[in-house]
């Protein structure tokens, strides 16, 4: 098992990540509980699959477990079904005291730890991520929260977990899309800040989707302590920690015009929208021609999408993709911050970028499909 140790003051916890850690989930939780008993939300697809191992690696240290579980997919992260957690966790009598447990993918690891930061007004909680996605990103940091039909992750707060437990086995049973949707996150990073890394997954990626363990093992402690870098320096984003969103803003507007639905996975928008931010990049003479080429060619050696073409559907044209742009939570002062690079693994971020070049990469990109 490895640990990445998050050191915030007074907030402080571990990231475990290994193969089994689901089934000693109580070993692990057991030491943060002042009674015997967790709530645990999850969604019905992971229920289906892993929640009795949950129970029985609980029950094993002697701790008791209630649970609700929630549809599976990107509509949960709405006020309906976080109303639902909430009103839930009140009738299951949960104390302040007490630990909530988010098991499931970013969907569920940001709403239930939206729910713990506001139930009582704020309550512990655990991320068990069983998703790529959300062990290798949204169940580090603190940050929680739900959409809105105005945007992406517009509503939330920053709420820290009291430990994450990153089980390696249970990504054997995601579906290749969804595992490949992870790895545009893993993709990210070394993107935004590691060429080395970057280079790592060139050589290790076909064989990290194949199903190596160890190597997927690697690839989420990398980009764990990665995040934990970053997080530690900046917790609540007033400075380096945006460079986390490299890909997102073009990525969470091509989720907006695609619905939230199962047209595009959220990591799927980030791969493409990593592309484009490079793209873009060199247009503005930022970086080489040859990278936004080099990034997409690994893309495609993955199998993954890798730009707007691959999107099944109608899209908006560039100003309407630029206007769902405008609702980012990066927009500050009125105007819509990007995250561009020099080079694969040295992002940063800028302010004052030409939209007329991202109108025109955005219309070539449309008239490509």
């Amino acid at each position: 098992m490895e640990t990445v140790h998050v050191p915030l003051e007074g907030r402080a916890y571990d990231v475990r990540i290994g193969t089994g850690l689901i089934d000693r989930a109580g070993a692990e939780i057991a030491p943060l509980l002042n009674r015997p008993r967790v709530a645990v939300i999850t969604d019905e697809t992971v229920a289906g699959l892993h929640l009795d191992t949950l129970r029985a690696g609980l029950a094993a240290e002697g701790v008791e477990m209630v649970s609700l579980s929630l549809p599976a997919g990107e509509a949960t992260k709405s006020w309906p079904q976080f109303t639902r957690a909430v009103e839930w966790l009140l009738e299951q009598k949960v104390e302040r005291k007490d630990v909530v447990v988010a098991f499931g993918g970013g969907v569920i690891g940001d709403l239930v730890g939206f729910a713990a930061a506001v139930l009582r007004r704020g309550v512990r909680f655990v991320q068990i991520p069983t998703s790529l996605l959300a062990q290798v990103d949204s169940s580090v940091g603190g940050k929680t929260g739900i959409n809105s039909p105005a945007g992406k992750n517009l509503v939330g707060a920053f709420h820290q977990p009291s430990l994450v437990l990153a089980d390696i086995g249970v990504l054997g049973t995601l579906t290749p899309r969804d595992f490949l949707a992870g790895y545009g996150e893993v993709v990210k990073y070394g993107g935004l800040g590691d060429a080395t890394f970057f280079e790592w997954l060139e050589r290790n990626g076909p064989a990290l989707a194949a199903g190596d363990v160890a190597l997927r093992t690697e690839a989420v402690r990398h980009s764990v302590q990665m995040k934990a870098d970053i997080v530690v320096r900046d917790e609540t984003e007033q400075g380096d920690r945006a460079l986390l969103n490299l890909g997102h803003t073009f990525g969470h507007a091509l989720e907006a015009a695609t619905g939230y639905s199962d047209r595009l996975l959220h990591g799927e928008g980030v791969a493409i929208g990593c592309a484009l931010a490079f793209e873009t990049s060199a247009r503005l003479g930022l970086m080489s021609q040859e990278s936004p080429s080099r990034f997409r060619e690994h893309l495609a050696a993955m199998g993954m999408m890798k730009d707007m073409a691959d999107i099944p559907g109608d899209l908006p044209d560039a100003d309407g993709l630029i206007e769902l742009m405008g609702q980012d939570k990066k927009v500050l002062d009125g105007k819509l911050r990007f995250i561009l690079a020099r080079a694969i693994g040295e992002a940063f971020v800028a302010s004052d970028v030409d939209m007329s070049v991202v109108r025109g990469i955005l219309q070539e990109a449309l008239a490509e499909r």
